[in-house]
């Protein structure tokens, strides 16, 4: 077992001084201790982290406000292989459940707990939906009804590792890639389930995989980028990027655009690598020099990068939103957006939505703002309820399907925004709590909750 630096340590040291120094609230996606479960995944009422709202100098431009703008028209996307759609983690505008309600709902596992968090991001492929639980319990499932195909249990039967959480998976040609918080990066037959090679790993994989170009692209807690073949398993060529032991609970996964792997870190680093070697091409530090939020000391790059017609969107935690050339690393412009959760460009525009709930769309030319709307923001007052509240919730990360920007939250709400307007076309009570980004495939859009239940909107 290789020795490290008490990383958990630190990590409590950094919340302990965090909660002492910020002013508004976050809650649920916390920052995670690379080795070890969090005593509380879930922080109470009476134990809130606060923090400053960091989008005080965000606006919406007056020469911008009311106008129209180009979205590509709805596609559909039978298939959803990769956290983020494709390789790319780029899918523009996906045609998916126009009416907008629960067609089913069905369990399938351990659900979050104060040891175990359920954290993977669905993938579809194969009239099939694959999903993990908080345990490592990888099952798929009839993509039309939700029934249970098969299921695999992938945690080690050491008992010291019975606490370990996080991970993901990937689909590609009949095979699903997993990695997980239990040390161990595995293949799958995607029709049976069987476990065609497993590679144990040095750390903790809380990001989910990237399967291209014959490789398994994944990243540990220690922000190390590991690669594997993708036929047998046998490591590859490794990145180590700054070790930041502070971050957020969140899965990620690389991007990939032909030979080129953009991946994001803890350490806020948005990098791009050759995918046949790992030489590094360019690497930029996504946070301000001074920031004014003990919470914005948190870097990370939580959301996945998404490559969009030649640029890299990404979000930090530390209060940076930016479009990067993907061939020369030049940043094209930044906004103050801090974030966990990944952006979406599609045609003109780049949605995305901040850790206060807040809902933008920007041109994706300049960055400036066309709308933005408060998801926790009161609803108006009526006779009946003269003064109206709404709780503050967290929301995932979007998709954008039916020209609706689809959203979910921890307060178990899903809501579909107009994405010319950013009106709020729908809310959808779902029952639990989700923080994991929805996907699309086939007609429907799925999620998953803390409760370990799988839904789908028809």
């Amino acid at each position: 077992m290789t020795h490290r630096r008490p990383a958990s340590v630190i990590a409590m040291v950094a919340v302990a001084g965090l909660a002492l120094a910020a002013c508004s609230t976050l809650r649920r996606v916390i920052p995670a201790q690379p080795h070890h479960a969090p005593a509380n995944p879930v922080l109470s009422e009476t134990n809130r982290i606060s923090l400053l709202e960091l989008n005080d100098q965000l606006k919406v431009s007056p020469s911008l406000k009311g106008q129209d703008f180009y979205l590509p028209p709805p596609q559909p996307q039978a298939d959803w292989p990769t956290p983020g759609g494709t390789l790319e983690n780029s899918v523009e505008n996906v045609s998916a459940a126009p009416e907008f309600r629960v067609a089913w709902k069905r369990p399938f596992g351990l659900r979050s707990t104060a040891h175990a968090h359920v954290m993977a991001p669905p993938v579809a492929a194969d009239g099939k939906i694959f999903v993990m639980d908080a345990k490592a319990t990888v099952s798929a499932h009839d993509l039309r009804t939700g029934e249970q195909v098969w299921k695999t249990n992938l945690q080690p039967k050491s008992k010291r590792e019975r606490d370990a959480f996080g991970g993901g998976m990937a689909y590609q040609d009949g095979k699903l890639y997993v990695a997980s918080g239990f040390r161990l990066v595995a293949e799958l037959d995607a029709a049976t389930g069987r476990v065609g090679w497993l590679t144990r790993t040095d750390a903790p994989i809380h990001d989910a995989p990237t399967v291209a170009n014959g490789r398994v692209y994944t990243i540990d807690v220690d922000d190390e980028m590991l690669t594997f073949n993708a036929a047998n398993g046998t490591p590859d060529w490794t990145y180590q990027a700054l070790t930041e032991p502070a971050r957020m609970l969140v899965a990620s996964s690389p991007a990939v655009s032909n030979d080129t792997v953009v991946a994001s870190f803890a350490s806020g680093e948005l990098v791009a690598l050759r995918s046949d070697n790992g030489t590094e091409l360019w690497n930029n530090p996504l946070s301000h020099t001074t920031r004014t939020s003990a919470l914005s000391e948190i870097r990370d790059i939580a959301g996945r990068p998404v490559v969009y017609k030649g640029d890299v969107f990404a979000i930090s935690h530390a209060d940076v939103m930016a479009a990067t050339d993907l061939r020369t690393g030049q940043v094209r412009w930044t906004i103050p957006v801090s974030a966990f959760t990944s952006p979406w460009p599609a045609g003109d525009v780049v949605f995305a939505i901040d850790e206060t709930g807040h809902a933008i769309c920007a041109s994706r030319d300049s960055g400036q703002l066309y709308w933005m709307i408060d998801l926790n923001a009161a609803p108006p007052a009526t006779k009946k309820h003269k003064h109206p509240k709404r709780d503050s919730a967290v929301w995932s990360s979007p998709i954008l399907a039916d020209s609706r920007l689809i959203t979910v939250s921890d307060k178990g709400e899903a809501v579909a925004i107009n994405a010319k307007t950013g009106q709020v076309e729908r809310r959808l009570k779902i029952g639990d709590d989700a923080l994991i980004g929805p996907i699309a495939a086939n007609g429907l859009i799925y999620l998953v909750t803390q409760n370990a239940d799988l839904i789908a909107i028809r």
